[in-house]
């Protein structure tokens, strides 16, 4: 029996999506094109998260303003431009792959790329130092510290 209760826990714990009742469209085609645009597009207060699977107030707005704008005939990719130009690509929860996010993306590989290059030019460089001083080069540092000493007694 306790088998039987968990398969149906398991079964039936599919994610919770917020989309309340009375924000639901009549018509099932214009529906299913805002879950789907709802889906794509993120809760600017839950950061991670869809506008479809978001409780906030904002979240809220943003799905009915989907619906209006598909009602009022607008295609999938007009209501995708005009909350993009509203609230910028941050409202993209797959933004695109160039300009400034290309640039966003690649940063993090070329510091790494920098910082080789600057360690590796400085072992390069500790590597070329000369280590320790030749017999001549000792034996002539003793004699000109013997000469200060003099000097100073």
């Amino acid at each position: 029996m306790r088998a039987l209760v968990f398969a149906l826990a398991v079964l039936f714990a599919t994610p919770a999506l917020a989309v309340l009742p009375d924000e639901v469209l009549e018509d099932p085609v214009l529906e299913a094109r805002a879950r789907a645009l709802s889906a794509e597009l993120r809760c600017p207060v839950c950061r991670n998260e869809s506008i479809d699977a978001s409780n906030a107030d904002l979240s809220r707005e943003l799905r009915l303003l989907v619906r209006e704008r598909l009602v009022a005939g607008d295609t999938d990719a007009e209501v995708m431009s005009y909350l993009v130009d509203r609230y910028g690509e941050y409202i993209l929860l797959d933004p695109s792959r160039g300009g400034t996010n290309l640039l966003l993306w690649g940063a993090p590989l070329g510091l790494l790329l920098i910082g080789g290059a600057v360690a590796g030019v400085a072992v390069t460089r500790r590597q070329s130092a000369p280590e320790a001083l030749s017999p001549e080069e000792e034996a002539q540092l003793t004699d000109l510290m013997e000469e200060e000493e003099d000097k100073r007694s």
